[in-house]
């Protein structure tokens, strides 16, 4: 272990909620902003979709505030979603000062309609690359600012004192091969989500879900993690990876279809294809059940093509790569996972339960998406509290109470299963495992099945987890299978003992809405009964 060096704020993550906190909390200190990867491996790069706001004449915050409710599905923090909507359009001010250039016409922002809103409130940059402008902005001002950047640095635990306090972490750098460990006054985790847990996802390698985690392990309640979101149009092309089709494309007037080339949304939701992305993640996993059809289709073929290549130049582009043409053919598409909506659990001053911990962006439990994040949202949510969250370490809350949460909390079962019917543990075993038994819909004897593998899984992986070694891609990579299979455990387990179906969560076992649910899953401490099942060595490595 190298000598400790010591900061102000410690920053994991170098998505929008990394880089923009990073920037702020600068201001008022020495940073240390760590990535796994490179500073630019992360989701916001790929946010095609942009960032929504109450910007327009024929908008206000309190109907962005209904509307983030309504999605929400009765889960939303109330008090968080008002402060969400009230500040997004400072949050656009703030964008706009740091050189994000939004696209205009005609001297005015572009608004365009996405699903579950109910007037145009999202902006974009550089058509479908907002995330990626963003991005770039935010990093070249972070690397002016003087902050600490170390890239390849996988974080390996969060250093809590014995008064439970978070104090520093631990990284392994992959390029130099040396473990360190750094002292900070302040932890900010803004790691991202997890999509990585499933076999088909709009996210890039790095999104392993690690900040939850590392957190659970140091002590902090998690939340919600049944919630995760599935992104209704992901191409579905034989030999092209998966990659988003934004749901700007149906905000332009795009039109579900179904392989018989029926348009169908009309039949599942009063807003048709501007449905809530839940309801057209389901109704589309449904017309492909029907048809026989491994996607459905998404027809913007009766728009005007200089529209199209115009308005999302990087799906047009990327699509034509592939030899589809979608201003002459629809695109092939099917839901894929895309968003964590649930996480560690935070204050809307981005406080965890452990003192010294915060988080912001996709990792954090803010409260603000309920059980349905709607559209648009993500990218303003790490702007508005990441700036509350660096508020709250210089003592500011302004006197204003955070939302109150019904919860139920549980701890992490031991469950048993027979050792021969154990797969091994794989990275591709487990997202078949996810993606078959806890993805977009889902039942009870499926869950419980995944979660006695996941128990086993769980225990194998803690027995044989090792220090990562110089020079060896493959210890990050055991290093994140080991935090995905208990983010595996969380997510399972919440969606095991939540019997109903509410947004982003089905259950074809408890298909509807209960009331008794209208509450938030709390999942703290690590798992109890922990040891070594007598047949684990005869279980595949």
């Amino acid at each position: 272990m190298t000598i400790r060096d010591s900061y102000d704020y410690i920053i994991v993550g170098s998505g929008i909620g990394g880089l923009y906190t990073a920037l702020l909390a600068r201001e008022h200190g020495s940073v240390l902003l760590l990535t796994k990867g490179t500073i630019e491996d992360c989701n916001t790069r790929y946010a095609q979709g942009g960032i929504a706001a109450a910007v327009g004449d024929a908008d206000s915050p309190e109907l962005h505030e209904q509307d983030t409710l309504e999605a929400g599905a009765g889960l939303c923090v109330p008090e968080t979603v008002r402060i969400l909507a009230r500040e997004g359009p400072t949050a656009i001010q703030e964008l706009v000062r740091l050189g994000v250039e939004f696209d205009t016409q005609q001297g005015e922002v572009l608004l365009a309609r996405e699903g579950a809103h109910s007037v145009p409130r999202v902006l974009h940059a550089g058509g479908d690359a907002t995330g990626a402008n963003i991005e770039t902005a935010l990093m070249k001002r972070l690397l002016e600012s003087g902050a600490t950047v170390k890239e390849h640095a996988m974080l390996t635990s969060i250093v809590v004192s014995d008064d439970g306090r978070a104090t520093g972490v631990r990284a392994f750098h992959a390029q130099t091969g040396e473990e360190s460990e750094f002292a900070g006054r302040f932890i900010v985790l803004a790691t991202g989500g997890a999509g990585r847990l499933f076999r088909y996802t709009t996210n890039p390698e790095v999104a392993t879900g690690d900040g939850v985690a590392l957190a659970f392990r140091a002590g902090a309640a998690v939340n919600d993690m049944e919630f995760y979101q599935f992104h209704p149009t992901a191409l579905h092309l034989p030999g092209a990876p998966t990659f988003l089709i934004s749901e700007a494309v149906r905000g332009e007037g795009g039109v579900l279809r179904n392989a018989l080339g029926e348009a169908f949304m009309a039949r599942y939701h009063a807003m048709g294809d501007l449905a809530p992305r839940d309801v057209v993640a389901r109704a589309i996993d449904t017309e492909m059940r029907a048809t026989s059809s491994p996607h459905a289709l998404l027809d913007v073929t009766h728009i005007r093509a200089s529209r199209i290549t115009t308005r999302f130049p990087t799906i047009y582009s990327y699509c034509l790569g592939h030899g589809l043409d979608i201003t002459k053919q629809p695109i092939p598409v099917a839901p894929a996972a895309h968003y964590m909506i649930g996480g560690i659990k935070t204050t809307s001053w981005g406080e965890t339960t452990v003192p010294g911990l915060y988080a912001c962006g996709e990792v954090a439990s803010t409260g603000a998406h309920g059980a349905n994040r709607l559209a648009s949202n993500s990218l303003l949510e790490t702007m508005v509290f990441g700036k509350r969250l660096v508020e709250r370490t210089l003592g500011r809350n302004g006197g204003e109470p955070d939302g109150d949460r019904t919860e139920r909390v549980f701890k992490l079962p031991n469950r048993h299963v027979p050792c021969a019917q154990v797969p091994p543990l794989t990275l591709g075993n487990l997202q078949d495992l996810l993606w078959r038994n806890s993805g977009l819909v889902r039942n009870g004897d499926e869950l419980l099945w995944a979660a006695r593998v996941l128990s086993v899984w769980r225990t194998m992986s803690r027995a044989r987890q090792a220090p990562m070694k110089s020079g060896q891609g493959s210890d990050r990579a055991a290093n994140e299978l080991v935090n995905m299979v208990l983010i595996a455990r969380l997510m399972v387990e919440g969606a095991l003992v939540r019997q109903e179906s509410r947004g982003a969560h089905y259950r074809t076992d408890f298909p509807e809405p209960r009331k008794e649910w209208e509450l938030h899953t709390v999942f703290v401490g690590e798992e109890r009964g922990w040891h070594q099942p007598s047949c684990a060595s005869g279980i595949p490595q």
